[in-house]
């Protein structure tokens, strides 16, 4: 067993380890627990420290000012057994005093003098230690921002700008922050912008930037009509800021931006999603007015658009009735925008009381002065729900009618629903085959109790409407002809189909048709088929249509079992074009023959007919059944190359499971699969990065988690966030690692491989390559093979390395082994490109003309012409210009419908034709510029 001190210094190992968050503040209260066990002061001492900073990042304001109170009371008392530093990297016990002041003025329960004391203290102990006044002026600039001394403000500032830095002076991330965020406050918008972007492109960041920043610059950035930076600051700091509750008031800066720029239902999805953030931090009550304005104005705009009645989700939680109150019953958007505004004006008199000001005051005006600002920046990451609600039936004969019609689609839970709304029949007939509907569904969700407890009323109504063989025929054979599979089941259904003679023709028919399904099941599609076919006669006989129906689309799926798609695909045609077929038989039908034309290749057909049957269930009510049929569609229009129609989709199946509880992680990394195709990158990394968490608290597999870190690295890299990219990428590969996929680790460290040599780390990126290419090749995956090896090939030919042109040699062997011609041609012009850097002109014009023809003949003509264009530029910075004019003008003819590509080819075409002395013909080429 570890002993105390023993395992104490494990700890802070862990804890100096780990990233900011709740595993990090698990491990700092059991350090600083196990020092007070030990009983030794100097071990406390270094766990409070960490603790300190550990509270700072995580927002346990109460947790931060005990410790650092602790940690300085002991410095004091002895600075040699407790330094200033603890040499762990980390900020030392004067660093920390800088938090201390804004702290306290973070809530109206410290008065001002208790602040000027703190901001006193703060200055005698610099003055001890012999530290510079960089670090007090700061935290006096803050101080006198916050609390609405502007001009007080403005001049420490000028002080501070003046004051030589020191160790302790705002890092460049933090200063430019800072300023910024009162540039920003005193409509000085321009100058806000230049730090921050001068942030941007230093690559400076600290704790909470540059996502703190971004969000001071939203509402400047649309003040001056910089639209497009406005949107991807929002989109890249908000997805930095909203895992960690101390960011409350940077959220609240999200929250605005949507609801001013048309985004109102993502204003919405946001309040929800950070409502309880109020809760986490009690004395960080400046950003609990920050938060409570921010929703207040952003429920007031979507009650403006007309959804005032959505209910906002998790607003009724007990901890957030010291904000809104106790209420019976969900908050409306309406309602909460109200008791948000409230509680934001009490909260803002408290602090203007304390601060003899009106600086609250002013920052609630200001805010309510957008209240007719609006800015177009469309991001389609949530849409308000519309619902659709089918007409309720009337009366017993339309209940009854629509469960038949469930039932006949399969969705037991919304037939079973139905019937319970069917109330007193007075046709026996129609009361046993409700029954009969009953039990059935009860038998499919294996609600075996249920079921056998109808089977006596059942058969007494059999007999009450004349059914006595039925009757009978269900006392000997029981929830069999129900579908259950229990020994003896099979075998007693047999006897019945061989003695069947003996029973009228709807018995029979049910016999048949029981047995038909389980012979399918039982991987017996022929066996089904026949029965099938005599059920349907049956039934027929007995004047049952919809059953009949039944019978030919169970022949229709044991058609597809035995791989005979064109009956199959020819039975629902005849199927679908009878009027007869009930709502839901409709719908199955039109879901199966949308997973044929799937399966076919025919997509876009099969996804109108998913959205079909999705329309019918729609109008069924068939809450349950609708997601699935609304997957399909989404899933076949994403296969179609038409991400953009399957996002509603998706969409719809988030809401139906949501309603009823179910797990979303499966749908929402489709939509944002889908996002990540419709071009919405930064979107998609969002809503991935979600999911990727909730896989990772429910304990999805390896393999799960790294399908989604994967899709994420692909949506960071498309959203130009290539470090974050990196990461997801890296992570992706282990998990691949743990969950055995070597093709796939393989692919997501190509990926990896792509970012580095895009940024010229070509030897950092050939090691990833290589050690790609170990991996994928004991595997069959041709797929990943290719693409491994030829860009290890592309890599080795930018290194002038000779082992290039037998790589592409194996990539062109496997595309012609599988027929690939569009393959082909790339990594003919791969080989091109790299004869090229071994100086082989002719040889890589010729390759790189093969590739253009390669392209061209599978209808590629943008590739074809990249190729020609680059062959004609390489003849031309080669000085043979007469050989590069026909290029050119070969060029000119393949982008005829691609404007750019024709643009640049016709302005290069002039330059040359001009050195050729060719004025005439250049001019002549030049006036395509001008079409």
């Amino acid at each position: 067993m570890t002993d105390p001190t023993t395992r104490f210094q494990q700890l802070l190992d862990e804890i100096d380890s780990t990233p900011w968050g709740r595993h990090e503040q698990a491990l700092t209260a059991e350090a600083v627990a196990l020092a007070q066990e030990i009983g030794d002061e100097h071990l406390e001492y270094q766990a409070r420290m960490r603790q300190t900073a550990s509270a700072n990042m995580g927002g346990l304001t109460d947790v931060m000012l005990n410790s650092f109170a602790w940690c300085l009371a002991h410095h004091d008392a002895d600075s040699q057994r407790f330094p200033l530093d603890i040499d762990n990297g980390a900020a030392d016990l004067m660093w920390q005093f800088k938090w201390m002041a804004a702290t306290l003025r973070a809530s109206p329960a410290f008065s001002s003098e208790q602040i000027a004391a703190v901001l006193d203290d703060m200055e005698a102990h610099y003055r001890r230690a012999g530290i510079g006044m960089s670090g007090v002026l700061t935290a006096r600039f803050e101080d006198a921002w916050a609390s609405g001394r502007i001009e007080d403000a403005e001049r420490l500032r000028g002080l501070l700008e003046t004051t030589p830095r020191d160790d302790y002076s705002h890092c460049d991330a933090c200063g430019r922050s800072q300023n910024a965020g009162f540039f920003a406050a005193t409509d000085r918008d321009e100058q806000a912008i230049r730090l921050v972007e001068e942030m941007i492109e230093g690559g400076f960041s600290c704790g909470e930037e540059p996502e703190h920043a971004l969000s001071r610059v939203l509402l400047p950035y649309l003040r001056t009509g910089r639209l497009d930076e406005a949107r991807a600051a929002h989109l890249r700091s908000y997805r930095l800021a909203k895992d960690n509750p101390d960011n409350l008031g940077i959220v609240a800066n999200h929250i605005v931006f949507a609801a001013v720029t048309g985004n109102e239902a993502r204003a919405l999805s946001l309040v929800e999603r950070h409502l309880h953030w109020l809760a986490h931090d009690q004395l960080n009550v400046d950003g609990h007015f920050a938060m409570l304005s921010a929703i207040a104005f952003a429920l007031d705009r979507v009650t403006a658009v007309g959804h005032g009645t959505a209910t906002v989700r998790a607003a009724e939680a007990a901890a957030l009735e010291p904000f809104f109150g106790a209420r019976e019953g969900a908050w409306t958007a309406s309602a909460l925008a109200r008791a948000a505004g409230a509680a934001a004006d009490r909260i803002g008199a408290e602090f203007d009381a304390r601060d003899g000001s009106d600086w609250h005051a002013q920052r609630r005006a200001r805010m309510r002065m957008l209240a007719d600002a609006r800015w177009d920046v469309p991001i389609r990451s949530d849409v308000f729900a519309v619902e659709t609600p089918s007409p309720e039936p009337q009366d017993a004969e339309g209940w009854y009618e629509r469960a038949l019609a469930l039932a006949a689609y399969g969705s037991e839970r919304d037939a079973l629903a139905a019937a319970d709304r069917v109330g007193e029949l007075v046709d026996a007939e129609q009361r046993a085959r409700l029954l009969g509907l009953r039990i059935g569904a009860h038998v499919s969700l294996a609600e075996w109790d249920a079921a056998e407890a109808l089977m006596p009323l059942r058969a007494a109504t059999l007999r009450e409407a004349g059914h006595s063989e039925q009757a009978e025929l269900e006392g000997r054979r029981g929830l069999a002809l129900y579908g259950r599979t229990e020994v003896g089941d099979h075998a007693g259904l047999e006897q019945e189909w061989a003695d069947a003679g003996r029973l009228p023709s709807w018995s029979r028919g049910d016999v048949a048709l029981t047995l038909a399904a389980l012979r399918l099941r039982g991987d017996d599609p022929d066996g089904a088929v026949e029965l099938t076919e005599h059920a349907a006669v049956c039934f027929a006989e007995a004047g049952d249509g919809r059953l009949v129906a039944a019978s030919r689309m169970l022949r229709a799926m044991a058609f597809v079992g035995q791989g005979e798609i064109e009956q199959a695909d020819e039975l629902l045609q005849s199927l679908l074009a009878d009027d007869d077929l009930n709502p839901g038989q409709r719908a199955r039908l039109l879901e199966v023959r949308a997973r044929l034309h799937g399966g076919a290749g025919r997509l876009e057909e099969g996804a109108a007919d998913a959205d079909a049957a999705a329309g019918i269930l729609t109008t069924l009510g068939a809450a349950s059944a609708l997601a699935e049929a609304q997957m399909l569609a989404g899933a076949l229009w994403d296969d179609a190359g038409h991400p953009d129609r399957a996002m509603p989709r998706y969409r719809a199946v988030i809401r139906l499971m949501s309603g009823r509880g179910a797990d979303v992680s499966g749908a929402e990394f489709r939509l944002g699969r889908a996002m990540l195709g419709a071009g919405l990158a930064a979107e998609a990394a969002e809503l991935l990065g979600d999911v990727l968490q909730r896989e990772e608290s429910s304990g999805a597999s390896a393999a799960s988690r790294a399908m989604t870190a994967g899709v994420l690295g692909r949506a960071l890299a498309a959203a130009e966030e290539y470090g974050q990219a990196m990461g997801a990428y890296g992570y992706a590969a282990e998990l691949h690692a743990e969950a055995e996929e070597p093709a796939e680790q393989a692919l997501v460290l190509t990926e990896q491989a792509k970012i580095l040599a895009r940024f010229g780390e070509h030897s950092d990126a050939r090691e990833l390559l290589e050690q790609a290419a170990e991996l994928v090749r004991p595997t069959d995956a041709i797929g990943a093979i290719v693409e491994v090896l030829h860009n290890l090939g592309q890599s080795y030919g930018g290194a002038r390395d000779e082992r290039a042109f037998a790589l592409f040699d194996e990539v062109r062997a496997l595309a012609v082994e599988h027929e690939a011609d569009w393959l082909i041609a790339d990594v003919t012009d791969s080989r091109g490109r790299a004869l090229l850097e071994f100086d082989r002109i002719d040889e890589a014009i010729a390759a790189l003309l093969t590739a253009a023809d390669g392209f061209a003949a599978v209808g590629d003509p943008a590739s074809a012409g990249g190729s020609e264009l680059f062959a004609a530029r390489t003849l031309a910075e080669a000085d043979r210009l007469d050989d590069a004019v026909p290029l050119y003008r070969s060029v000119l003819d393949r982008a005829s419908d691609m404007p750019p590509m024709r643009q640049v080819a016709a302005l290069e075409l002039g330059d040359v034709l001009e050195k050729l002395g060719r004025t005439g013909d250049a001019a002549q080429v030049r006036a395509l510029l001008d079409e």
